[in-house]
Formats: structure tokens, sequence, C-alpha cells
């Protein structure tokens, strides 16, 4: 395969995002970039995450909502390599490009907050009413993804256009 040449695929990218619990919220306001590690949910194109009910990131979506959302792994030691050759380390990335939105509806956020504690916890108990009220939470639509794997040097890279 080529160097760039995607396969489409939705199916590799989604089971890197299923699999990481740590992703990078990329945000930029009048040239100004910010960028984010955070704890996520991924259900069925969209990306969830709580957070504080003020502060930058919040900010950031409110000026821009347009976002880029990334996961990365290392999946082995980076190598030695010959005189000359490239480094190499097998690793998988997914980058998601969407809209970012805050919940302001406290029931919305409620069913929110849930979903992405059941994410990383599927017997917790239902957030109440009040616990959803005194936190915020984002839902990111991803709008297209890629993704790049390397085995052993050998490329492959995806894309998704959820728009199409």
């Amino acid at each position: 395969m080529s160097s760039k040449e995607f396969i489409d695929s939705r199916k590799e990218m989604e089971e890197i995002l299923l699999a990481e619990t740590v992703g990078y919220l990329g945000l930029s306001v009048a040239g100004q970039s910010y960028v984010v590690p955070l704890n996520y949910a991924y259900l069925e194109g969209k990306i969830l995450f709580h957070c504080a009910l003020t502060g930058m990131k919040l900010d950031y979506i409110r000026q821009n909502p347009r976002v880029c959302f990334t996961v990365g792994r290392q999946s082995g030691e980076v190598r030695r390599h010959a005189e000359g050759d490239p480094c190499h380390v097998d690793s998988d990335s997914v980058i998601c490009y969407g809209r970012a939105r805050i919940v302001e509806d406290v029931e919305e956020r409620k069913a929110v907050l849930n979903a992405f504690n059941y994410f990383y916890r599927p017997d917790a108990e239902e957030i109440s009413l009040d616990s959803a009220e005194k936190c915020g939470a984002v839902e990111i639509v991803v709008s297209e993804m890629t993704g790049r794997r390397e085995r052993e040097r050998e490329l492959t890279y995806w894309r998704c256009n959820f728009e199409s």
C-alpha cells in the first residue's frame, strides 16, 4: 500500500477509540490553540466527556465549536535502527474532527453523564439530577475520522466521513 492510500473503514478506528481511555481535545480561538487531555467515552459516532461548569475548554467551545480529538497508543518499544534507517515503533492513532456542544439542559446532561459513567462502569448507579446540575458535559459529534496503524514498518491508513 502506498504511504497515503486510505481504506474507507470505520471499524478499526472505533476499536481503538473503544479500547483507550485518554484522548486529547484540540481547540482553537483567534489563532490561539489549546489542547487538553481528558477521559472520554465513544458511543455511536459521538465522543462524550464530563467537565466543570466553567473553564477554558468551555470558553473555547462557545467561541469555536469545531474541534479535533485524538487518541494514540504505542504497542511496542522504539527499536534501534541501522544507520540511515528511520526509527520505528508499532503504534495506532485516530484523529476525529467534529463539532462540540456543551450540554446545557440538565435532563440531557444527566443522560450524557450516565452514558459516560456506564462506559467505564457498566454496573454503576445512575447519576442523580442533583449531581448532573453540578457537573458539566460535552458531546462531540464526529464528522470525519482518520486513523493509522504501523506494524513492522507497514503502514495502514483509514478514513471515515460521517457526513456522506
